[in-house]
């Protein structure tokens, strides 16, 4: 079993098309498949139990508070989104305001959106290497769109706020993280994601 991602790299004369890689997706659905600007396709692991139940309640946390806010929909891990870059990430949480979200067609809404979400968690599992997950962040924050991440880091008990334009900032054992303006009144109970 994988415990890294593996990572393939396809000649030029290979390179899938969008519809391609959606498609390559779609019929490999058990996989957790991202490709990067570069045409590199990504194949992570599945998470352990413990990492997915983490994540089911960060997840569960934000679609509470957007059910009751109403501006914006969630996304879980299994979401694709293409970025400017022609990138294809898959936050492990996400969110996106209506308003952006209804500027797509239906078609687009329903394949690798070409959005980058307003908001982005990622959650570090025990197998993954620190720093590809700080440069994914850091390719989220020049993406149009991005308001606000968090990288989770469980294993160091520190989160990582990603903010474009803005250093990063650490906060080291919080017990709760708050969604700022760009997601009022949204608190972050870290008890159940530690």
């Amino acid at each position: 079993m994988l415990s890294s991602p593996l990572i393939l790299q396809l000649p030029s004369s290979m390179q899938m098309t969008d519809e391609q890689f959606f498609e390559f997706c779609q019929v490999n659905s058990d996989l957790r498949i991202e490709r990067n600007k570069l045409g590199e396709i990504s194949i992570m692991p599945p998470t352990g139990s413990e990492t997915g139940n983490r994540n089911f309640n960060l997840a569960g946390q934000l679609y509470i508070w957007a059910e009751q806010d109403g501006t914006g929909i969630c996304f879980d891990s299994s979401t694709g989104f293409k970025l400017s870059t022609g990138a294809e990430r898959s936050p492990d949480v996400s969110w996106i305001k209506l308003e952006r979200w209804n500027t797509l067609d239906s078609e687009q809404q329903q394949k690798f959106a070409p959005i980058c979400p307003d908001f982005v968690i990622e959650l570090r599992s025990p197998s993954d290497n620190l720093q590809p997950l700080k440069d994914k962040m850091e390719e989220y924050m020049r993406e149009p769109g991005i308001q606000l991440g968090w990288l989770i880091d469980r294993k160091n008990r520190r989160v990582y706020i990603y903010r474009p334009g803005k250093p990063e900032q650490c906060l080291e054992n919080p017990d709760n993280i708050s969604g700022e303006s760009v997601l009022p009144g949204f608190i972050l109970n870290m008890s159940k994601v530690w």
